[in-house]
C-alpha cells in the first residue's frame, strides 16, 4: 500500500527546520544546559502582570481565541497612533512572515534577502515556490545598497531586511531605510522586520508613511515582552494590505491565553524598559567577558551580542560546541561573514557567569591546546 504523492514542490522541500531547538541539543545530550542564551529568548521572562493574567486566565483555555484579536488589535492601534485596521495579529512573526509571502510570492518569483539573514523567511519562499537571490552582507551589515539593486536587477515581488539585524545585531539609522523605502521599485513589497525595535537607539526606528502599500512592518511580544513560548507576533501598515491577511490568515491561530497575556505585557511599558536597562547591562558584561578572552564583540542594538572569534567559520563552530560541551547552549550566524562569530544572548548574572567560566576553557580547547 503506498501513501498518495506530495505535489512537486513538497517532494523537492527537505524535512529540516530552520533551527535546532535547544531541548533537541539536550534530550542529545542526556542533560540540560546550565546556561540557555542562545535563541534570543528574554531570560528576564514576561512581567509579573502577564504572569497574573496567564494565572487569572487558565480556566478560560477551554474556549477558542477570538479570531478578530479585536481587544488586542485596538490596544496595539492605540500604542502605535494607528487605525485598527492597519494592524494584524499572528502565531509570531514566523507565522506573519509565512502568510505575506503566501500574498505575494508565487510559483518562481524572485525574493531577495541577505545572505545569512533569518533562515525561517527563506524557509517560507521556499515553501511557496519562490526563487531566493541573496546578496552578501557589508561591514557585518545589510547591504542596502545591494538589496536595492537585486531587487532592480531581478523584478524582485519581495524584498526581506531585519533592523536591527539578526545574526549580527548591526543597525542602520532611520534615514537610511527612509531612503531605501522610497527607492523600492512600485511594485515590490518590503518586510521590515523589527523583532527587537525596542532594544534599538531611537534613531534607527524609521517614519514610514502607513499608507505606503510596498512596506510591511512586523514586530514581537517574544524578545523585549519576554513572551516567546506564547507565540504572538504583529504586522502594520497600508489598510488595503493588512487587510488581504484576512485572505489566509489562521483566525483561530492565535489562543486565548496568549492574547490575554499580550493585552497585560502591553499594559506595563515600565517593565519594558526594566527589561531594556537589564539588557544594557548584559550586552555590556558579554563584551567584556569577550574581550579578556581575546575575542572582539561587535555593536549591537538587540538582546545579544555578535564576538568575532578572530578565525574562521570551522573555529567559530568549534568554539560553539565547546561551550555546549559545557553546558553553555549558544548559536552562531549561517553563513560568511557571519560565521565567524559566535552569538550569545542577553543573560543573568548566572547565565553570564556560566559563559565566563566555561569561554576561557572553550577557546582552549577548539585551539587544540586543552
Amino acid at each position: 500500500m503506498t501513501a498518495p504523492p506530495e505535489t512537486p514542490l513538497a517532494q523537492s522541500l527537505p524535512a529540516t527546520v530552520p533551527f535546532v531547538g535547544p531541548e533537541t541539543l539536550e534530550r542529545q545530550r542526556g542533560r540540560p544546559f546550565r546556561a540557555r542564551i542562545g535563541a534570543n529568548e528574554s531570560v528576564f521572562g514576561p512581567s509579573p502582570r502577564v504572569i497574573q493574567a496567564i494565572r487569572a486566565a487558565a480556566d478560560q483555555a477551554w474556549m477558542y481565541g477570538d479570531p478578530e484579536n479585536h481587544d488586542l488589535r485596538e490596544a496595539l492601534a492605540r500604542h502605535l497612533g494607528i487605525d485598527t485596521g492597519e494592524v494584524v495579529m499572528g502565531e509570531g512573526v514566523d507565522a506573519l512572515l509565512g502568510y505575506a509571502v503566501r500574498l505575494y510570492v508565487g510559483a518562481g518569483d524572485v525574493v531577495v534577502t541577505s545572505d545569512g539573514a533569518y533562515p525561517t523567511f527563506n524557509y517560507h519562499v521556499a515553501g511557496f515556490g519562490g526563487d531566493l537571490v541573496k546578496v552578501p552582507y557589508r561591514d557585518d551589515k545589510e547591504d542596502i545598497e545591494a538589496l536595492l539593486s537585486a531587487a532592480c536587477d531581478h523584478k524582485a515581488r519581495m524584498v526581506y531586511l531585519a533592523n536591527p539585524d539578526n545574526p549580527m545585531g548591526s543597525w542602520h539609522d532611520a534615514g537610511v531605510i527612509e531612503a531605501m523605502v522610497a527607492n523600492l521599485p512600485a511594485d515590490c513589497m518590503l518586510i521590515l522586520d523589527e523583532a527587537y525595535w525596542e532594544f534599538a537607539p531611537d534613531d534607527a526606528v524609521p517614519r514610514i508613511d502607513i499608507n505606503d502599500p510596498r512596506v510591511i512592518r512586523m514586530r514581537t511580544f517574544s524578545k523585549a515582552y519576554g513572551m516567546a513560548g506564547m507565540r504572538v507576533g504583529y504586522a502594520f501598515g497600508n489598510a488595503d494590505v493588512i487587510r488581504g491577511f484576512e485572505k489566509i490568515r489562521n483566525h483561530f491561530g492565535m489562543n486565548r491565553i496568549s492574547q490575554i497575556a499580550a493585552l497585560a505585557a502591553l499594559a506595563d511599558q515600565d517593565w519594558i524598559a526594566e527589561v531594556c536597562e537589564k539588557v544594557d547591562t548584559a550586552r555590556i558584561r558579554i563584551g567584556d567577558i569577550a574581550r579578556q578572552n581575546g575575542l572582539v564583540p561587535l555593536p549591537s542594538a538587540t538582546n545579544f551580542v555578535t564576538l568575532d572569534c578572530g578565525g574562521d567559520a570551522e573555529f567559530a563552530r568549534t568554539v560553539l560546541q565547546e561551550l555546549g560541551k559545557r553546558d553553555v547552549f549558544v548559536r552562531m550566524p549561517f553563513a560568511g561573514p557571519g560565521n565567524r562569530c559566535i552569538r550569545i544572548s542577553a543573560g543573568r548574572s548566572h547565565d553570564l557567569e556560566c559563559f565566563a567560566e566555561a569561554l576561557p576553557d572553550a577557546l582552549k580547547a577548539a585551539r587544540g591546546l586543552g
